[in-house]
């Protein structure tokens, strides 16, 4: 499987968004290679996890719809006539 990969824009948003949260939350100014090393731990270790969950998710809603679907087709079934002799 590929790794799972950002846009260069998406990298930017997301090491502004490691570096603001460690300002915020724990007083910590974090310079652009100390937060895409942040960055590169989430993708590397924790997104697996993420994604894996997602399909899961995703699988869960699609069997859930196509039961959903068989019912309804089933629904649409017509009585066949009775056999006359």
């Amino acid at each position: 499987m590929n790794a799972l990969k950002l846009t260069k824009e998406q990298q930017d948003e997301a090491i502004r968004t490691i570096q603001s949260y460690f300002q915020e939350e724990r007083d910590e100014e974090l310079g652009d290679l100390a937060a895409w090393g942040v960055l590169d731990l989430f993708m590397t270790k924790l997104a697996p996890y993420i994604y894996n969950q997602a399909l899961s998710d995703a699988r869960t809603t699609v069997n859930q719809r196509m039961a959903s679907m068989e019912e309804d087709l089933f629904a649409l079934e017509r009585k066949l006539p009775s056999a006359s002799r």
